[in-house]
């Protein structure tokens, strides 16, 4: 839920660089690299005839929430009846037996005929 939150209000630009129409690159935090195919301004003493720049640079404004509601006065009766049976739900779920039950012990254990440390000649020394 803390996550929701944090992304909701939180608000980031992403810059993109064009050159023609081709996608060069995208950023989110940092400056866009571009292709180095940018033209330079005209100085003032200079009166030439220049083309129009290929490259293009578009920024997309992503703005976040900027009031929250923060009150759960809203709940309907509907929603406060389920979340108290989950709520009831969930703590019994990890309530434990009160005996210990063993499920074998009315069982008897199999007749040993020889013995097996005899057999594999293994003795604790």
């Amino acid at each position: 839920m803390a996550l929701v939150v944090l992304f909701s209000t939180m608000s980031f630009t992403i810059d993109m660089h064009y050159c023609g129409d081709k996608l060069v690159d995208t950023s989110i935090f940092q400056k866009v690299k571009t292709c180095g195919m940018e033209m330079q301004k005209p100085s003032a003493k200079n009166c030439s005839i220049t083309k129009k720049n290929c490259c293009s640079d578009k920024q997309v404004i992503v703005d976040g929430q900027n009031e929250l509601q923060l009150s759960s006065d809203t709940l309907s009766f509907e929603q406060q009846q389920f979340v108290a049976s989950f709520i009831d739900t969930y703590i019994n779920l990890f309530e434990g037996e009160e005996r210990n039950t063993i499920s074998f012990s009315e069982y008897p254990p199999p007749l040993i005929v020889r013995s097996i440390y005899k057999l594999d000649e293994t003795y604790l020394i």
